[in-house]
């Protein structure tokens, strides 16, 4: 049977984002032992420590932890957008092969907005409150060269069309305070958008939406990445987001990636503490079932253990955990973990997986397919 042409193209778009997402690819971004430190009075401190991976072209990276990890710090680091105090310390970022640490301020302009953008996690705060939306999307255009001032605002109508917004003719003469929590982050989506830039960071893209809205903007985002090709760092502490959105996932700990890996093979197999922690504690296992917590508190990134960050709060810390902190171990084909437990000469400490954290195919069938 022959196919539609539409249907055609939408297979041949697939086939060629799964072949932009092979590991052997080089990646679209890569980030090498980035380390960001703020300085206070007692010295300084890293919010990002020695963090290191990739995104490929055409991928979603799901980059999760609890609130204070240091994820939207990472994301400012990116960008080069950490205000002083703050500082980074160390490692490369390189985009599409070009470090983006070894630019200048006027080339590091020319690349945000036009081929990396960050969708904050507050539209509110990130919106002009004195300017029309119309006029701050098409101020982008027009910056980056892709619109003349006569032609900015009917651009900017077409892109608020495609993030769904009704009526954009009248909406794009709205200030920000005039549209919903919703609408908001749907104009931040269409500014990110507006150049087709390879690479979108989403910081927290649903917070303090309601859960229909969340479903709304993530079903806007897998849209809008299918549609343009492009690569999408999604930064939320949410895992129902990350198993029904990303390829892989990177989970962060007191500023450090303790474990990476495609989601399947997380959601499936957690192979840090920390991670099977986070997992058991989603609500949606057996009916009855008390939902378990992980003990104490995130620690103080001025005051943290040593060795190994997670040690006070891990069940299977031991002798060698609080020595120094961890390397990444391999524990399959593209996951790794930061965990003592892993290491070949700590074989007999070894714990097996907690099943209760796996998650099952009846909480997130799209994560464990």
């Amino acid at each position: 049977m022959n196919q539609e042409p539409g249907t055609q193209n939408q297979n041949e778009n697939e086939n060629q984002n799964a072949e932009r997402r092979t590991p052997n690819a080089e990646p679209l971004l890569r980030v090498e032992r980035l380390t960001t430190v703020f300085d206070t009075a007692r010295g300084s401190v890293a919010a990002v420590d020695d963090v290191s991976f990739d995104v490929r072209a055409g991928e979603t990276l799901g980059l999760v932890g609890e609130s204070g990890s240091g994820k939207s710090v990472t994301a400012l680091s990116i960008m080069r957008l950490v205000q002083s105090p703050g500082r980074i310390a160390a490692g490369r970022v390189l985009f599409k092969g070009r470090d983006l640490m070894a630019l200048d301020e006027r080339q590091l302009q020319a690349i945000r907005g036009a081929e990396i953008s960050l969708i904050f996690q507050e539209p509110m705060t990130a919106l002009n409150p004195v300017f029309r939306i119309g006029d701050q999307i098409g101020e982008t255009l027009i910056v980056h060269r892709r619109a003349t001032r006569r032609d900015a605002r009917g651009k900017a109508i077409e892109l608020l069309r495609s993030v769904r917004i009704p009526n954009p003719e009248s909406r794009v003469m709205d200030y920000p305070h005039q549209l919903s929590g919703g609408m908001q982050q749907r104009v931040m989506i269409a500014l990110a958008l507006a150049c087709q830039p390879s690479l979108v960071i989403a910081d927290e893209p649903t917070t303090a939406l309601d859960v229909t809205i969340q479903a709304e903007i993530l079903d806007l985002l897998r849209e809008m990445k299918a549609a343009l090709g492009l690569a999408l760092l999604l930064i939320t502490h949410d895992l129902g987001v990350v198993a029904e959105t990303a390829d892989r996932v990177a989970v962060m700990y007191a500023g450090r990636i303790v474990e990476t890996g495609p989601v399947r093979d997380i959601f499936r197999r957690p192979a840090h503490p920390y991670t099977r922690g986070l997992l058991a504690s989603i609500p949606g296992g057996r009916p009855g079932e008390r939902l378990r917590a992980i003990e104490g508190t995130v620690p103080m990134l001025g005051d943290l253990p040593s060795g190994c960050a997670f040690t006070p709060r891990c069940p299977d810390r031991f002798d060698r955990c609080p020595t120094a902190p961890p390397p990444d171990y391999p524990v399959g084909r593209e996951q790794a973990a930061k965990c003592y437990l892993h290491d070949p000469q700590s074989h007999d400490r070894q714990s097996p997986i907690n099943q209760q954290s796996a998650m099952t195919s009846q909480q997130f069938p799209n994560a464990v397919r």
